[in-house]
């Protein structure tokens, strides 16, 4: 087999993945990830180009698909070779007669390695020797970070999930036999129930769990097991449980001998899989600190501490949520942490925290199933044992929370359904942040939707003068203005006071007037080398995760500075009213703009900043057009005077072309 010395590592066994050197390389889009899945798995064997097109596209062939796999190739290349000359021969990849050749050592390639690894463990079971056997299923169920080819498109990918997830649970349930045998039944419920939620009609997988269950002292758990089992089968397939389950059912029943621990010495009752995931595993204490000198809230805080005190004390019928929204630096994270902090006594078995990272500041987001095993792996499920698919870990989650009394804080969700499979069952509470507002949790999953407004001038007030080290002591005007241009965001106001806290020499009115300019105002709102602590940062993000029609429409808005209508709005981007009500409606519950009484519509004062920006994002010519459309407008509808149609055009910014 050739070799060469650029030491590549592909991971197939979950989403597919490439390290160069121990340094994970880019690998692009799905498809070209696709492209590299199947030259990993037929590593220094050509692969024909006809036969790459099928692969990622089957019967539905594009007339440019052969061009896009030579630009898959070469996008593989610089990633997989990034010191190779442009014109060079590629050592890795490589171009052969009709087709590509990917060469390293397969046992680089995890897939390749588990099946070798699974091979191993027949053979040594077949020798007898127990321990090496059950080292060798361990080892190459390690390999698995989850499903085979996640995220890649294509039929041989799609082939190639059902194959080896199928080669997976075989070896987990021969694992669990072996197991089984051994006397270790305690041992591997918890990877038995990921399984069997994973693979819920494989009676296999069922008769093993089950078994386990009585043998570790869970007859009732064990009999209800079967019931599902039974009902599900009838219903999923109308048809009655196999042979095997039906007799161990029986042999339950009648307490058959037949069913006691081969292993003599072993204690009658072992830990189940919920009390061993906890054994020696601290208590989770993973709040983050609370924000220094947080104000106001207190009728929030108040009311929504009451409303999930109320459901936490209903003997764990429903898990509480409570899900807080608003714009970007409105201070939704403090908020939560502060409610948190207040409820820590109510939920004595621990608190989880996981940043979901939905606003792409710090990193794309979390996944649930991601998320899941980062919550798995704080309740100390080793990470070999942690299922790979989202369904086996949400359930295993909530199997390990069911009866705790535990408080988690899920921060910045993208979307309900990032949130939903987070959610456990029982006597848990859950708080979670978004910049949108999940209408849909709230009717399906009946969670509590709290939005944060900016803090009122008073507030602002307070807060800017206890966090700028006296600066403003007396300065009453001197605070209004800054409060005024903050907007009531505690982002603004604490990027405010540390700039004034940091210039203890610089007159307070020439800092004043710094912010006071609108003209690169979002550049003084931000703290060096911290995405995070800039108003500019944290509005792009929450604009970037708009559809693209929604994003036109906010940069064209950007264009007028006043309050406006929807005739106005469909006006400056030539849309249909419907169109038109739809993208304002979606940047409202986004927290990009504000609808007010009487069907008008207004940006926050620092996103307005921030709009007129972006609008200078489309073309001159573009700007210009739509501004012609607003004045056509304002001529042609005939209005009083002194009605809206001069401030319509009154709101129009002065823009540069």
């Amino acid at each position: 087999m050739a070799t060469t010395g650029a030491q590549l590592r592909i991971q197939l066994l979950g989403p597919v993945r490439a390290w160069r050197h121990g340094v994970e390389v880019a690998l692009g889009p799905p498809k070209q990830r696709a492209v590299l899945g199947l030259l990993a798995s037929r590593a220094n064997d050509v692969v024909g180009v006809e036969n790459i097109v099928d692969a990622l596209w089957g019967g539905d062939v594009p007339q440019t698909a052969a061009n896009g796999v030579h630009t898959y190739v070469g996008g593989l290349r610089r990633a997989l070779e990034p010191g190779r000359g442009r014109r060079a021969a590629g050592a890795v990849l490589t171009s052969e007669s009709g087709g590509y050749c990917l060469r390293l050592d397969p046992s680089d390639v995890d897939a390749t390695l588990f099946v070798r690894s699974h091979g191993d463990a027949r053979r040594s079971r077949g020798e007898g020797n127990a321990d090496a056997t059950l080292r060798l299923y361990e080892q190459a169920l390690s390999l698995w970070h989850g499903e085979a080819y996640s995220g890649v498109p294509g039929p041989f990918a799609s082939m190639e999930r059902t194959r080896l997830r199928d080669l997976r649970l075989t070896a987990v349930e021969e694992w669990a036999a072996d197991m089984l045998a051994a006397g270790r039944h305690a041992e591997m419920v918890t990877e038995l129930t990921g399984a069997v939620s994973e693979e819920p009609l494989r009676e296999k997988l069922r008769w093993l769990l089950i078994l386990a269950l009585y043998r570790s002292g869970r007859q009732a758990h064990a009999l209800r097991m079967y019931e599902e089992t039974r009902q599900l089968l009838s219903s999923e397939l109308g048809i009655e449980p196999g042979a095997d389950l039906r007799n161990l059912y029986q042999q339950i029943l009648s307490g058959h001998p037949e069913l006691c621990s081969p292993v003599g010495d072993a204690p009658p009752v072992l830990l189940a899989g919920r009390e061993a995931a906890f054994r020696g595993t601290p208590k989770p204490v993973q709040l983050p600190p609370l924000a220094r000198g947080f104000v106001g809230r207190a009728r929030e805080l108040a009311q929504l501490e009451a409303v999930l005190d109320d459901e936490s004390s209903r003997h764990g019928a429903t898990t509480p949520v409570a899900v807080v929204d608003g714009p970007a630096g409105v201070g939704k994270s403090a908020f939560v942490l502060e409610l948190a902090h207040r409820l820590i006594d109510r939920f004595p078995d621990g608190q989880l925290y996981v940043d979901l990272r939905g606003t792409g500041l710090q990193g794309r987001p979390v996944s649930a199933a991601d998320a899941l095993g980062q919550l798995l792996g704080s309740l100390g499920i080793d990470a070999s044992r942690i299922p790979p698919g989202l369904a086996a870990r949400a359930t295993l989650y909530r199997s390990l929370l069911h009866g705790q009394r535990m408080l988690v804080v899920l921060d910045d969700a993208l979307s309900a359904d990032q949130l939903r499979p987070l959610i456990p069952r029982g006597s848990s509470c859950v708080l979670a942040t978004s910049r949108q507002r999940f209408g849909g949790l709230a009717a399906r999953d009946g969670a509590h939707l709290v939005t944060i407004a900016p803090l009122a001038d008073e507030e602002s007030a307070q807060l800017l003068a206890g966090l700028s080290g006296g600066r403003l002591g007396g300065q009453e005007e001197a605070t209004a203005r800054l409060v005024a241009l903050c907007g009531g965001l505690p982002l603004a106001l604490r990027i405010v006071a540390d700039g004034l806290a940091a210039n203890p020499d610089v007159p307070l009115t020439a800092l004043v007037e710094q912010y006071a300019a609108e003209h690169g105002r979002l550049d003084r709102l931000t703290v060096k080398d911290d995405a995070v602590a800039s108003m500019r940062s944290v509005f792009e993000a929450s604009y970037q995760a708009l559809p693209a029609d929604a994003a036109r429409m906010f940069r064209h808005l950007g264009l007028y500075s006043g309050p406006f209508t929807v005739q106005i709005a469909a006006t400056l981007a030539e849309t249909d009213r419907d169109t038109t009500r739809r993208l304002l409606s979606l940047l409202t519950a986004n927290h990009l703009l504000e609808e007010e009484p009487g069907h008008q519509y207004r940006f926050h004062s620092l996103i307005a900043v921030y709009a007129a920006e972006c609008a200078e994002r489309e073309p001159p010519a573009r700007r210009q057009e739509a501004l012609s459309r607003l004045a056509q407008l304002v001529s042609t509808v005939p209005q009083p005077r002194s009605s809206a149609r001069d401030g319509d055009w009154q709101g129009v910014r002065a823009v540069s072309f």
